[in-house]
């Protein structure tokens, strides 16, 4: 029996909904979504003004949670689409808002402590809701408050607040499904009735069907991200997490692969719906249990088929790729990459898995992890990690020591001194500005946060009696990021052949011409930039260097411990879009890359340096360990798509995929697009408004980036052939 309703085409609906969508992205913002909160927890904290902070966290969110309303109409095969209006709060909490209500919320809310530093990044836990529902779930958090006293008794009230606001919160979604029913043609009134019944369900009991699981996953990520603010809460793996109602639906005949094919779009159009753009929401597939067999099954290959229908920003579907995967799963990937899908991007699960084990995760559970947003790694369901905090600008850094060695009396006497001398400078930075500035915001999360709703999602709070912000979780890392590794290294290959091997300029003279952006010296910078190997062409000389900084910045890491456990600090060198920003900021370096020019855009080569071609790039991509950067190591292929107009390139396409994975690559990603295509995209955005490409380990709308982030992507190297 088939989801859809009957007078609307699969591909109309989808067109529908796309369209609906980014004029919503167009027009409405985050801002909203941002106000409407706002007056909730404002209106919620006032009114229980005297309660003990953690139970008055629990009340916030629970009233955030009963105060969302919800949108639908003939194009939604799932109920829950929220609305995100101020306009639409309820009587109870306080009704219409006025611009002087918006001012006095503020005002209100900045007499409580400071929350800084991350949230989200994760996929949750939902099995406990799942095997035994909320009713169930909120009553064994009862039972735990009655059986203890002080800090936990308090914590574990909010636990079963924020479990109670969100069951309320799914009634709203039944109530706006139920009230669509009377106006509905009769066909459409029996899906409204299922989807009342599935939601109706789900809000009280554990779920029995595809359907229900669907939407209870759905509840609980809108619940955590809406009322916890928790951003960046992800699908994850939804063909672990619904196999087993897969299975029992289509045994029993209610379901048909098509069926969940069109739910699973579904899904992915309502987290268009509420994600604001620039930001990346993950669902992977494929990968290992515990015991290292593969886990692939039919909703691995609907998870990216459903990437044809939808044709958005989001979710970012990632492949755990690992030398068991079947390989007709590769190649459905590949054929998405092949036609210009800006996603999947391919995982490698061995590589991660043994990074994973590195800080500490039992090898029972490393095969349970997620790219948190982008290509930050976390481990499912028990992570309190912050991601890419912060980011490390490593060239700038080296102009620092650069400028350093050009005042000093004695500078370094060798290459190997001033390569230690950078080192040392870059250690201090990574205490300085990372762990000691991270563990202070953590002990100000510790002492005013809360996240209840999240906390009875994460392993392990329950069992602690503790929330997130205040140590719950069972991994508590802080992942920072290094970027422009190739231009750092690249830099470095220059530094020691002119200054030190062939001793055409000291320090002092190349400060100056840093420092003056190469004017009058432009034959010096071609020379920079073109007489001396780089990083990206399977030179070992440069390939070594970025070793080198790679081992030592994971030596440095590892000294520093991260608050309220203990926790690593560990290193990564994903960009986002810091690599364009960070570039912006920067001055000209010794690689011959002018001030103001992005950075390399991850783990792989700068911008147009590849001579060699992919597989020369590929080689030195892979010629360090990957393993212990699990905070994350992305690496962009771009090519046109002119390449891809037969089955022999796409599988020459495949068969480099493959080479970089086996060879430990942690995570590739490719853009096939042709420069043309985005020079109209650039000219006339209205008309390329869903032209999605990937960034730096992210997906996003070409029409949307900043100038110098377009540049960038259009500068990227354009292989001519596979």
């Amino acid at each position: 029996m088939s989801m859809a309703c009957s007078t609307i085409s699969a591909s109309q609906r989808a067109e529908a909904l796309r369209s609906r969508i980014l004029e919503e992205k167009r027009t409405r913002g985050a801002a909203c979504t941002e106000a409407q909160a706002l007056i909730v927890r404002y209106r919620s904290l006032r009114a229980n003004a005297g309660l003990p902070r953690r139970i008055r966290c629990g009340l916030r969110t629970r009233d955030c949670l009963l105060a969302l309303r919800f949108l639908i109409d003939d194009y939604d095969l799932l109920a829950g689409r929220p609305l995100f209006s101020l306009d639409s709060l309820p009587v109870s909490q306080g009704g219409k808002v006025s611009e002087a209500d918006y001012q006095q919320a503020e005002l209100f809310l900045s007499q409580f402590g400071p929350e800084p530093g991350q949230t989200g990044h994760c996929e949750l836990d939902r099995t406990r809701a799942f095997e035994v529902g909320l009713d169930a779930l909120g009553r064994e958090l009862d039972a735990r408050a009655r059986g203890s006293q002080g800090a936990k008794a308090e914590t574990y009230q909010a636990f079963a607040l924020a479990v109670a606001g969100l069951s309320g919160m799914i009634t709203h979604a039944t109530e706006a499904v139920e009230a669509a029913i009377p106006a509905a043609s009769a066909a459409r009134q029996d899906e409204l009735r299922r989807l009342a019944d599935s939601c109706r369900r789900v809000a009280h009991h554990p779920p029995h069907s595809f359907l229900d699981a669907l939407h209870l996953l759905w509840f609980i990520d809108l619940g955590v991200q809406h009322a916890d603010q928790a951003v960046l809460v992800g699908p994850g793996h939804l063909d672990r997490t619904l196999w087993r109602f897969y299975q029992h639906d289509l045994a029993a005949g209610t379901l048909t692969q098509n069926d969940a094919l069109e739910l699973i779009e579904a899904l992915y159009f309502h987290v268009n719906h509420v994600i604001p753009d620039g930001l990346a929401i993950p669902v992977m597939v494929g990968g290992r249990d515990a015991a290292g067999r593969d886990v692939t099954n039919e909703l691995s290959y609907l998870c990216l088929e459903a990437l044809r229908c939808t044709r958005l920003v989001y979710p970012t579907v990632g492949l755990c790729w690992h030398a068991g995967t079947p390989a007709d799963l590769i190649k459905r990937a590949v054929d998405l990459i092949s036609q210009g899908y800006a996603t999947p991007a391919l995982f490698g699960d061995e590589t991660i898995q043994r990074g994973l084990r590195l800080y500490g995760v039992p090898a029972a559970e490393s095969h349970l992890y997620i790219n948190s947003a982008c290509v930050e790694i976390t481990p499912v369901g028990a992570s309190n990690v912050w991601v890419a905090s912060p980011y490390f600008s490593t060239c700038q850094i080296l102009l620092d020591e650069i400028n350093a060695q050009a005042a000093a009396n004695t500078p370094a006497a060798t290459f190997a001194d001033f390569l230690a001398a950078y080192l040392k400078r870059l250690g201090e930075r990574i205490l300085q500005d990372g762990v000691v500035a991270h563990n202070g915001q953590r002990e100000l999360r510790r002492q005013h946060g809360g996240k209840p709703l999240q906390s009875v999602f994460t392993n392990d709070c329950i069992a602690r009696g503790q929330d997130i912000d205040e140590g719950g979780a069972r991994y508590n890392w802080v992942e920072c990021s290094f970027v422009g590794l190739a231009n750092l290294a690249d830099s470095l290959a220059v530094v020691r052949a002119e200054v030190y091997e062939h001793h055409t300029l000291d320090f002092p003279l190349l400060a100056r011409i840093l420092a003056d952006n190469f004017k009058d010296h432009e034959p010096r910078r071609q020379r920079f930039l073109n007489a001396h190997a780089k990083y990206g062409n399977a030179d070992a000389g440069v390939d070594a260097l970025v070793a080198t900084v790679v081992e030592w910045i994971k030596t440095q890491c590892a000294r520093h411990k991260m608050t309220p456990d203990n926790s690593h600090f560990v290193p990564g060198s994903f960009c986002w879009i810091m690599h364009e920003h960070l570039g912006r900021n920067c001055g000209a370096t010794p690689d011959g890359r002018p001030a103001g020019i992005p950075f390399a855009d991850g783990a792989g080569p700068a911008q147009g340096r590849e001579r060699g071609g992919p597989t020369s790039a590929i080689l030195s991509t892979t010629s360090w360990d990957h393993a212990p950067l699990i905070g994350g190591v992305a690496y962009n292929m771009k090519f046109n798509r002119a390449l891809f107009d037969s089955a022999e390139s796409t599988q020459r396409l495949e068969a480099l995929l493959v080479t970089y994975l086996r060879r430990g690559g942690f995570e590739v990603q490719v853009n096939v697009v042709d420069h043309d295509t985005l020079l109209k995209a650039r000219a006339n955005p209205e008309a390329y408004r869903d032209l999605v490409v990937r960034i730096g380990g992210y997906t996003d709308y070409f029409t949307r980036l900043a100038p110098g982030m377009q540049d960038e992507v259009m500068n990227r190297t354009e292989f001519q052939r596979c």
